[in-house]
């Protein structure tokens, strides 16, 4: 094998081991979910904190039923990869007066948090 062809194959490696860890793991991220997130939340029923039913791809404050801030109510933040990640990583710094007291300090944990969130279709 050349130099180049070595080359090549490491970095087609690196590449798809780099999008594997990007999409995160689900069914790691249902597991830190029961344990971190689910004493607020529920995947269908809204608590002190809304379902999650649906919530990627659905715009911030919009979840049925649910008394949301006013800082939420008026943002115009789409739940995505990104805005979940930087709302997990810090909720006030994304939306200031939001009342959501927790974060989630380690990357990995967000994005299979992230990556269970994308499993959850359609509404509660």
């Amino acid at each position: 094998m050349t130099i180049q062809a070595s080359v090549a194959a490491a970095l087609v490696t690196f590449s798809c081991t780099a999008m594997a860890l990007a999409a995160g793991d689900p069914m790691r991220g249902k597991e830190l979910y029961d344990s971190r997130c689910s004493g607020c939340h529920s995947i269908d029923q809204n608590r002190v904190g809304p379902a999650h039913q649906g919530v990627f791809g659905r715009r911030a404050g919009q979840a049925r039923d649910f008394a949301y801030s006013s800082a939420v109510k008026a943002s115009r933040i789409v739940w995505s990869e990104k805005t979940l990640n930087a709302w997990l990583t810090n909720p006030e710094q994304l939306i200031p007066g939001q009342r959501m007291g927790y974060s989630v300090t380690e990357a990995d944990d967000r994005t299979d948090l992230i990556a269970y969130l994308k499993t959850l279709k359609g509404a509660p």
